[in-house]
């Protein structure tokens, strides 16, 4: 309804007392107000950041090197005497599309750009089927020791791995090329700008990856990074160019008892319907999101919610059990109607990265019983493998990214991760406990087959959501 036209000038002289007017918009400024305030004021609820001193850089800042064909190419699947593109099998069952094709009203028919797009992929091109092929030329394309922002839960070489052929492996889409990362043009693109990865430790690794990418670049008094004391927020400022580069640990991305960066590991993991905003705060002015959640939903039994106004510390609690599917379903509700509220598909991009794959039964891949990823060095080469992920997980993300009226880019990792059982930290990472004579005795009981050795699988991540963002199909 447009509002009623001001009074004359002679009507406001002859009436002393305010118009009925006046007291309905009054009542509808505090209605608006009511329905608000959480967002008002989350703007003033930020965590408070606190300088994190880097590890010292050691090593010389590597020389950008020159591309050339790259030999000795590994699960590639068998000539049929068809089209090479309609030979892989590794696109992921019920993936979602390109960001043009979530939504119900899809973008391919529209002529407008995407934000930060800046040309297409080739037509045809499906950049996450493929095949790992060796490269010696280009690959790490940063040394572990030049970057001094990654954890010692991830520094593989500093805590004695013998090799370094995980490093030297580079992704080659059927039929078409990646371009190859540039850091100027991400750094240019984000000037003045915000990029973050929310989720768990896997984005978290993900995130350190780009960093890792960006500040080879920049002078040492040009940068810095920066955590909240909880370390729920880590920053990444690249000075000279106003830009950000952010993390938020949300590992569920609701509100939940493992919401603490530092404490997270909790017997019965629980979590509150209806509190995106809990972490949703964090996210607002962001121009570049990139979500993930999934292992921490992998419980093997139904996930608690808290229900209402309660507090995960009440004795009492009201509480509803969803199975894996359902309850993950509710996140991604949850998380694609904040993101329809908040994000403008005009100036921004939103991703989601797939499930990131384990390696913790060798039987999966052929080997013997009772191994995992300990003293993997090779990749598994048959293009069909698909380990334990959960495909139901796969539908839900299917089902409900179709719904969404603002384009996701769904990042599809997990086919070509599952290939990389020689690329997981393994025992060669900081051990925040002291290793017991039975572990020490037996490195498979406490190999991490989970998180990945940087530099690594995590850079290939990040140049295919580079590709993404500045050449979407």
């Amino acid at each position: 309804m447009k509002p009623p036209l001001p009074p004359s000038t002679s009507s406001a002289l002859r009436k002393t007392r305010p118009s009925p007017y006046f007291y309905t918009f009054l009542t509808f400024t505090v209605f608006v107000l009511i329905l608000y305030c959480e967002d008002l004021l989350s703007v003033f609820d930020r965590n408070e950041l606190v300088p994190i001193k880097p590890i010292p850089e050691t090593g010389k800042e590597k020389e950008t090197k020159s591309t050339s064909q790259l030999p000795f190419v590994i699960g590639e699947p068998e000539e049929t005497g068809k089209k090479e593109e309609t030979e892989s099998t590794s696109k992921l069952p019920f993936a979602t599309g390109e960001p043009e094709e979530t939504g119900k009203k899809k973008e391919a028919k529209s002529t407008s750009k995407l934000p930060f797009a800046i040309g297409k992929t080739e037509e045809g091109c499906d950049i996450f089927s493929g095949r790992w092929v060796r490269d010696e030329l280009t690959r790490p394309l940063y040394e572990e020791s030049e970057c001094p922002y990654i954890q010692p839960q991830l520094t593989c070489q500093e805590h004695g791995r013998p090799d370094k052929e995980y490093q030297k492996w580079q992704w080659q889409p059927y039929g078409c090329d990646l371009p190859r990362f540039n850091a100027t043009l991400m750094l240019e693109s984000l000037r003045g700008k915000r990029m973050m990865f929310v989720g768990d430790s896997l984005n978290r690794g993900q995130y350190v990856s780009m960093v890792c990418l960006l500040h080879r670049i920049l002078p040492p008094n040009a940068k810095s990074l920066e955590s909240s004391i909880d370390q729920s927020l880590t920053v990444f400022r690249a000075k000279d160019y106003n830009a950000t580069i952010e993390f938020n640990w949300a590992p569920f991305l609701l509100e939940s008892n493992s919401d603490n960066a530092i404490v997270h590991r909790v017997d019965d993991r629980m979590v509150k319907k209806g509190s995106i905003n809990k972490h949703g705060k964090n996210w607002k002015g962001v121009d570049v999101l990139v979500f993930n959640t999934y292992l921490w939903w992998m419980t093997g039994r139904k996930m608690k919610f808290l229900k209402g106004k309660g507090s995960f510390k009440d004795e009492k609690k009201d509480i509803e059990e969803l199975t894996t599917e359902d309850a993950y379903r509710v996140a991604m509700k949850s998380m694609l109607k904040w993101v329809r509220k908040n994000m403008d598909r005009n100036k921004t991009r939103v991703f989601f990265t797939s499930m990131s794959p384990l390696h913790i039964k060798s039987q999966e891949w052929g080997g013997e019983p009772g191994g995992n990823c300990y003293n993997e060095t090779t990749l598994i080469e048959d293009p069909n493998y698909w380990g334990s992920e959960n495909k139901n997980i796969m539908q839900v993300i299917a089902e409900e990214f179709g719904k969404s009226k603002y384009p996701i880019t769904f990042l599809n990792i997990t086919q070509l991760s599952s290939y990389r059982k020689d690329a997981h930290t393994s025992i060669y990472k900081k051990q925040w406990s002291p290793l017991t004579p039975e572990q020490l005795a037996n490195p498979i009981s406490y190999a991490d087959c989970v998180h990945w050795c940087l530099p690594g699988l995590q850079d290939t991540w990040n140049e295919l959501l580079f590709t993404k963002l500045f050449y979407p199909s």
